[in-house]
């Protein structure tokens, strides 16, 4: 159990409702920390990926995020184009990268026809790989911070791919809500973060440095348990000098799970 512990999560409070609840349930106290904001590239992206869509005629789309759906479809419904985006991606064969990706694009209507078991870039790639797509081309509507592995992961296999930026990606800008937060953490009363994506970690450091030295920073850091997602996030933690543990299943409840074991040993 978790009892008594104070427990960080990269994401704002609407977006960790799940890790809120896990905490409560293990008598942990839960600290959401809002530490990216997306700024999208308004309603062009709706056009830009509509145009594609008729250009570029490909086989799949690939969703690697329910940001990314989210933002798609309701830049459509406000521009009234939400039925012709429907049936444009209703026209491809559509993976979604995991579980609430996929409850988000049922939600829009869409049947999704490919989930792969390790919910990552490289789950995506096996699932390409098992259903032998060599030659195939796929669209991926994403943010503009990701990095280009996917998109070379899928070219090693032989599958042409065009990816389409919906948004970006800065450090949260209101950093009020991080107050309780510096102050536990200065106290070194804060026992595990857990990091969601390699732009958090950047998010993260982005804030913090604001008020601390960097060494000061990093050997605080460096006394809390800090819990990687996946293997991108992982490496953005090293690029940092921050001691990490990768969660074996890359969602928030496999992470949750790494943490809660790691702070019992």
């Amino acid at each position: 159990m978790l009892d008594g512990k104070t427990i960080a999560i990269t994401r704002s409070k609407d977006d960790a409702a799940e890790f809120i609840e896990l905490a409560q349930k293990n008598n942990a106290t839960p600290m959401p920390l809002p530490t990216i904001e997306l700024v999208s590239k308004g309603e062009k992206i709706v056009d830009e990926f509509l145009e594609s869509i008729e250009k570029y005629n490909p086989d799949y789309s690939v969703f690697m995020s329910s940001k990314a759906v989210k933002l798609l479809f309701d830049t459509a419904r406000q521009t009234g184009k939400l039925e012709k985006l429907q049936l444009a991606v209703a026209n491809t064969m559509v993976m979604s990268v995991g579980p609430k990706t996929t409850i988000a694009l049922e939600n829009e209507g869409i049947k999704v026809n490919y989930q792969p078991t390790t919910y990552s870039s490289v789950g995506v790639g096996e699932e390409f790989t098992k259903i032998h797509a060599v030659g195939k081309k796929v669209i991926v509507p994403r943010s503009g911070a990701s990095t280009p592995f996917l998109k070379e992961l899928l070219n090693k296999i032989g599958i042409d791919v065009l990816e389409i930026h919906l948004y970006d990606v800065c450090a949260f800008r209101d950093t009020t809500q991080w107050n309780e937060f510096r102050e536990l953490f200065s106290l070194g009363k804060i026992d595990g973060i857990i990091f969601t994506s390699a732009s958090s970690v950047r998010g993260f450091f982005e804030i913090m440095l604001k008020d601390y030295e960097k060494s000061k920073l990093l050997e605080q850091l460096n006394l809390v348990q800090v819990i990687a997602i996946g293997p991108f996030t992982a490496d953005e933690l090293k690029k940092f000098d921050v001691h990490n543990v990768v969660s074996e299943v890359h969602t928030v409840s496999g992470s949750f799970d790494t943490l809660k074991t790691t702070l019992s040993n």
